[in-house]
């Protein structure tokens, strides 16, 4: 019988995902299917109650309903639990499970374009606090990094991940963000600044140390403006792309029963769509 995932959100049609998950399905002979669904914030609590009716084993779940996942979801993995937010669902006896990978597919994607980006590593610093810094905080936090300065225009917002992460996190005001990026070695943005159609993100980049790594998970163009500037400075980079990928996998898997990989025919697939579509820069 068929197996059918899909990703679930409100607006979908610009999903990447059935391009990755249809990609690994080809690749190892798998009779399933990936699709969209496009569920409003008015149904998405009735949609997850009755998960099984809609005919899916699982899915990938993006904005805005990552936190109504959450909620729905009966057994969480701990990564789940400890951002309150699921991105990756999946039923086990009638059993709605939910799982975030986006900490899996940051690390992944640094450890995949920088190998050695963590190696005495003593801070780093992030910019944003909504719910993709959650991911990227704990991610830097688990791996070890003893201080992760998180800017934000808000500061309250930065001060709430300090307090969910503990005091290896340190908030600081977005109009303190240059003192802080003296001798920096891994600066990340999760922000929407940079992205298309947002603002751009004006920071000056001249103090971080020469052998500083700077990434944005933004994709979308693939090099964004502070990756251009970074390179432009000789600095070393990771754009976004990568996680998108890395972080499908754990679903795929337990959707499907297979482990893929991300190889360079996939990024170029996606690559080749970005292109397409304008969107490298």
């Amino acid at each position: 019988m068929t197996r059918r995932a899909a990703v679930i959100g409100h607006p979908i049609a610009h999903s990447r995902s059935p391009l990755i998950h249809g990609y690994w399905l080809e690749k190892h002979g798998i009779d399933g299917s990936y699709g969209l669904r496009d569920v409003p914030p008015a149904a998405i609590s009735g949609f997850l109650a009755d998960f099984a009716a809609s005919g899916l084993v699982g899915g990938n779940v993006t904005v805005p309903h990552k936190e109504a996942a959450f909620r729905a979801a009966r057994e969480l993995d701990p990564v789940a639990a400890a951002l309150g937010a699921v991105n990756t669902l999946w039923l086990a006896e009638g059993v709605l499970h939910g799982a975030n990978t986006d900490v899996h597919g940051f690390l992944a994607n640094l450890d995949a374009g920088e190998p050695q980006w963590a190696r005495a590593l003593g801070e780093a610093v992030v910019l944003g606090a909504g719910g993709a810094a959650r991911a990227v905080v704990h991610g830097l936090v688990t791996r070890g990094i003893d201080r992760v300065v998180v800017a934000n225009r808000t500061l309250a917002r930065a001060e709430a991940l300090r307090a969910q992460f503990g005091p290896r996190v340190h908030a600081i005001d977005w109009r303190d963000l240059a003192g802080r990026l003296n001798g920096c070695r891994l600066l990340v943005n999760t922000t929407s600044l940079g992205m298309k159609g947002q603002p751009p993100l004006d920071i000056d980049l001249s103090a971080l140390s020469p052998d500083a790594l700077v990434t944005d998970i933004v994709y979308v163009p693939l090099e964004t403006p502070l990756l251009t500037a970074a390179k432009a400075r000789g600095l070393k980079t990771v754009d976004g792309l990568g996680m998108l990928l890395h972080q499908a996998v754990p679903g795929f898997e337990r959707w499907f029963g297979v482990r893929p990989q991300v190889t360079g025919e996939l990024r170029a697939r996606l690559v080749a769509d970005l292109a397409a579509k304008g969107q490298l820069t």
